[in-house]
């Protein structure tokens, strides 16, 4: 298949053309090799030299780095950026190995790790002007092109947010193109398993979860049918009910259904007043998925409502009757909520 490419100048042209009409507010700058690593780097580090130092470009430019590039490129790409990345592509180094023997796990930590201390020199300085340097990376996996199971991949990402505090992991479905290598599948997963996983990737960073809460080795993939903080309150049962109003704010994140805004406003609130159920509707909290793992002043949920099959029911999608088909991949709705706001 022909591969066609623009030129540093091409870019530059049509992203300040685009910026001038506000299309645009910033430019995602990546590219497939072309000659070499190093050369390839050059030409992107170019573009976003000269989007910056000849037409004092102010938008934001995240800029997809190459692991095999010299340090001092990776450098000169940090000085232009906001944000850097270099794509992980799989969790396990056997699956680059077999799908992707050019790229190395080991080089690309290694390069992960140099960015990472040209960011905490960058936030160690103490002057005022502009940084010299990228606030931040990120990295991306590819779901579904390889037997890794959400465990491998929730794993891989602790393991690059505590190692070097990466600002995001994406997650991203493969999708079979015409030609492709035999050894890849012929059908993409289904689009819930990579929303499931932003769910836990969620509750991994903002609400306290290790990732063996999340899966286990008995369930090493997330539950499709229901999102993972629920699966994990309907496996730890003896865990709830919860007393919103004497709980700490660690606890208080473990009820399905309530984010961490609503978290912190009931720990507020409840300095000043007992909580109750109308407290809770006013902070328009979702009382359907709460109620039974939950205690306030006028409520106290009995044990038999935390049955697990009862509440699975009520929160899994509905059964339904399906043709058979080659072609079709079985999609699961989400609430708007999940989606937008991460409080689930």
């Amino acid at each position: 298949m022909r591969r066609a490419r623009f030129t540093p100048k091409e870019v530059v042209t049509l992203t300040i053309d685009f910026y001038k009409r506000n299309y645009i507010e910033g430019l995602f700058l990546s590219s497939g090799i072309v000659r070499s690593a190093d050369y390839t780097m050059e030409q992107v580090v170019e573009v976003a030299r000269c989007l910056r130092e000849d037409h004092n470009f102010r938008g934001y430019i995240h800029l997809k780095t190459i692991p095999e590039a010299s340090d001092e490129l990776i450098a000169q790409a940090g000085k232009y950026a906001d944000r850097i990345s270099i794509n992980i592509e799989l969790p396990q180094q056997k699956s680059l190995e077999e799908f992707a023997p050019e790229k190395n796990l080991h080089r690309t930590r290694d390069a992960m790790h140099h960015i990472h201390g040209k960011i905490q020199e960058n936030t160690a300085e103490t002057s005022r002007r502009k940084p010299s340097f990228a606030t931040g990376q990120s990295t991306q996996m590819i779901v579904g092109a390889d037997t890794s199971n959400d465990s491998h991949f929730l794993s891989r990402a602790g393991d690059l947010y505590g190692n070097y505090k990466l600002r995001r992991v994406y997650y991203s479905a493969f999708s079979p193109i015409p030609d492709s290598s035999e050894k890849l599948p012929l059908k993409s997963p289904p689009l819930i398993r990579e929303h499931r996983l932003y769910q836990a990737d969620w509750l991994m960073r903002f609400y306290g979860y290790a990732v063996d809460e999340i899966t286990t080795r008995e369930q090493p993939n997330l539950d499709l049918d229901i999102d993972p903080k629920l699966s994990w309150a309907l496996r730890n049962r003896s865990f709830f009910p919860i007393d919103v109003n004497r709980s700490p704010l660690e606890m208080l994140y473990r009820i399905p259904g309530l984010g961490v805004r609503n978290a912190k406003r009931i720990t507020s609130l409840r300095r000043h007043t007992s909580i109750t159920l109308s407290d809770l509707i006013k902070l328009r909290v979702n009382l359907k998925k709460t109620l039974p793992f939950m205690i306030t002043s006028d409520h106290h949920p009995a044990k038999l409502e935390l049955d697990s099959d009862k509440i699975r029911a009520q929160h899994a999608p509905p059964a339904q009757q399906m043709e058979l088909s080659f072609e079709d991949t079985i999609q699961i709705k989400v609430s708007k909520r999940e989606v937008v706001s991460g409080e689930f």
